[in-house]
């Protein structure tokens, strides 16, 4: 599934777009960041609450497919203008991860 499917069929709002097309192939969730580090594969989507730029960062570093921000988590302004350079498209829910990632399940 694209990520732009994945951002219709879920109804996420977009906050910076990159790579609409990449392809998702599993979903992580975490807030840990070097957890995430060691942990997401490359094409994953993150659920995460951490909106800063070391997200933006572990996003790039891991090649996650998108990082959606859960519980309607801000991203701040420094991690927008990061992620919109470095091509990383960044959506949120409402949902906790819990409730997107049983979503996900039964799309990917």
């Amino acid at each position: 599934m694209k990520v732009n499917e994945l951002k219709d069929k879920l109804g996420l709002e977009v906050l910076t777009e990159g790579d609409l097309n990449a392809e998702c192939t599993g979903c992580y969730s975490g807030d840990l960041l070097s957890w995430v580090m060691s942990k997401a594969e490359a094409g994953d989507i993150w659920l995460t609450v951490m909106g800063n730029i070391n997200a933006v960062a572990v996003s790039v570093l891991c090649d996650c497919a998108c990082i959606i921000l859960t519980e309607k988590a801000a991203l701040d302004d420094t991690a927008k203008i990061k992620a919109e350079a470095q091509g990383v498209t960044i959506l949120r829910s409402e949902k906790n991860a819990y409730q997107l990632g049983v979503e996900i399940s039964k799309l990917i």
